[in-house]
């Protein structure tokens, strides 16, 4: 038999090797796309079930909101439009989607917890208080009509004031615009407190003098109605402008110097002193305006950061001294209106006061 003959005979042999080889590789092929569809099925299956988790856990994070189960975080963590004060660094409530979560705050720990119920105290305080003085006898005033509703508006602003601080207090945390809402309707309240301590003060110390009141009366409206329309810009609520913000009811408040002067200087320092309880009036400032400074400087927390965070923080102490500011100016109101009583009404025998 030749070589050729041989090589032939080899051929088939060589052949049916080679298609053994190529079904082989083409297994070995078909496998790894296999193994690659598994595996890539598979990383798609497990970031499908992360995602899965993801939601549950957000879910279940949004249930305990609605729950009020939270805990306070610190203030690294919150969002700009919940960064005040950067002196307090524990113990803030985590942004809230659900009123009732924030109103259920009220019971729980946190930084907001003393400025909710320094104003929920003392809102509740001044309506028992003004309800109890509106229902006096009429007998115990000269004008029973007139000066009830003067002094109705020293009440009225001051429940305004302290409503509309506790309830921003209480939800600002909900969500960014309900934090606007309510920011605005906080320093609105600051000036209607403000124009309703002038109105009783004025009547009783210029009460023979209605012109010059009336004046005085007219430019205080006036102010406290530009500083709220100011309040209702959004730049207004920033912790930037918190300077800004004690600056405008600082000047509102002051705006009481000049009448304060006339009477002194109509009726004398000793007189305005004693029957105009003018002792009174400068107290009030003083706690206002040293309530405003602290603000503003944000002490004692500068000094001791996270030291503050829950209690005596300077927002605190600010509440705490405009109650006792509006304590204050009620009492000397009160006597006033005493010695106004006193006096039967008259003005000719008392030098035109």
């Amino acid at each position: 038999m030749s070589p050729s003959a041989d090589h032939r005979a080899d051929d088939p042999a060589q052949n049916r090797c080679l298609v053994a080889r190529r079904v082989v590789h083409e297994k070995e092929e078909t496998t790894e796309r296999e193994d690659d569809e598994e595996e890539e099925k598979s990383s798609d299956e497990g970031l499908l079930l992360q995602a899965h988790h993801a939601m549950e856990r957000m879910e279940e994070f949004v249930h305990k909101m609605w729950e009020g189960r939270w805990r306070v975080i610190p203030h690294d963590v919150l969002p700009d439009w919940l960064k005040d004060n950067d002196f307090l660094l524990h113990g803030h409530r985590p942004p809230m989607p659900s009123f009732r979560a924030c109103f259920k705050s009220i019971f729980r720990i946190h930084t907001e917890t003393g400025n909710i119920w320094t104003h929920l105290l003392g809102c509740l305080f001044f309506l028992c208080l003004g309800i109890v003085y509106m229902f006096r006898p009429n007998m115990s005033f000269v004008a029973p009509f007139q000066e009830k509703i003067v002094i109705g508006m020293f009440f009225l602003g001051a429940i305004l004031c302290l409503s509309f601080s506790w309830l921003f207090h209480t939800v600002y945390c909900h969500s960014e615009g309900v934090s606007r809402v309510f920011s605005k309707l906080d320093y609105s309240g600051i000036a209607f407190l403000i124009m309703g301590s002038f109105v009783p003060w004025l009547y009783y110390s210029f009460y023979c003098s209605p012109q010059p009141c009336f004046i005085y009366l007219i430019v205080v409206c006036i102010l406290g109605v530009a500083a709220i329309t100011v309040s209702q810009c959004d730049f207004f609520a920033t912790p930037q402008y918190r300077g800004v913000r004690a600056g405008v009811f600082v000047g509102l408040g002051l705006s009481g110097v000049i009448p304060s002067l006339h009477f002194m200087i109509t009726e004398g320092f000793l007189r305005a002193t004693t029957m105009g309880q003018m002792g009174w009036l400068f107290l009030m400032a003083a706690l206002y305006i040293t309530g405003a400074c602290l603000y503003a400087a944000r002490i004692p927390e500068r000094f001791f950061p996270g030291k503050c965070d829950i209690w005596f923080h300077s927002h605190q102490l600010f509440h705490i001294l405009v109650v006792a500011g509006a304590f204050v100016h009620f009492h000397g109101v009160s006597n006033l209106q005493e010695f106004r009583y006193t006096a039967g009404g008259g003005c000719a025998e008392e030098g035109g006061v």
